[in-house]
């Protein structure tokens, strides 16, 4: 893994009546995925690897199987915050009928939320996480580490954090330094229209339809901007 802390991959940027659409897209409280890395045996005062050495702990009686029982617990105790901050009778059709489309979500600003977590590689004292997360921040991400490293009775600093996908857009949408001109920037306009459209319109499709023409329309504005 590489030594540093930050490398965030996937941004998402608004042009023109495109800014518009980030509000939409942000009240979907869509779902952000992060690789991140964690390595075992000391703890620093931010979390990080580069931060002010507090303590070292041994690590030798650590598991990929123990670090996964631990996954295991975080991801259960946030599915069940998740319920909590949807506001939704989970005994209801519509409970049911969100659940199937995986719409529930928060209906407004809540705390950081883990959807998924899962153990990419383990390799002593190295370990890399695939966390799916709301609301979160980059010093949340680090205190997830730090607090595995606690719960596996040593101690842990995060590596580096990278986001591979943020809502519907993904490593494969994004755009190299060398391709940001106008020509580029406008193909991937076109290219992300229709995925972000399906995507409000699934999630805001509750609303009035006046709402999705005018969502319809800042769309076309933003591909011609």
């Amino acid at each position: 893994m590489s030594n540093g802390f930050l490398v965030f991959c996937v941004s998402v940027l608004g042009i023109g009546h495109g800014n518009k659409l980030l509000t939409d897209l942000y009240n979907c409280h869509l779902t952000k995925v992060y690789t991140v890395g964690g390595l075992l045996g000391k703890a620093t005062d931010d979390f990080s690897d580069t931060g002010k050495l507090v303590e070292k702990t041994t690590f030798d009686h650590i598991t990929r199987e123990k670090l996964e029982r631990i996954l295991a617990v975080i991801q259960g105790t946030n599915h069940k915050a998740l319920l909590m901050h949807s506001n939704i009778d989970m005994k209801t059709q519509e409970a049911y009928e969100l659940a199937v489309k995986g719409l529930i979500r928060p209906m407004g600003k809540s705390p950081p939320i883990i959807t998924a977590i899962r153990c990419l590689q383990f390799a002593l004292p190295e370990f890399q996480l695939e966390v799916h997360c709301l609301h979160e921040t980059q010093q949340y991400l680090r205190k997830i580490v730090h607090e595995i490293g606690l719960e596996l009775k040593s101690s842990a600093v995060c590596t580096q954090v990278r986001r591979i996908r943020d809502g519907v857009f993904t490593l494969d949408d994004a755009l190299l330094r060398t391709q940001w001109n106008l020509q580029s920037i406008q193909n991937a306009i076109w290219d992300c229209q229709l995925k972000v459209k399906t995507e409000l319109e699934k999630t805001l499709g509750h609303q009035d339809k006046i709402h999705l023409h005018k969502m319809d329309v800042e769309m076309a504005h933003a591909a011609d901007s």
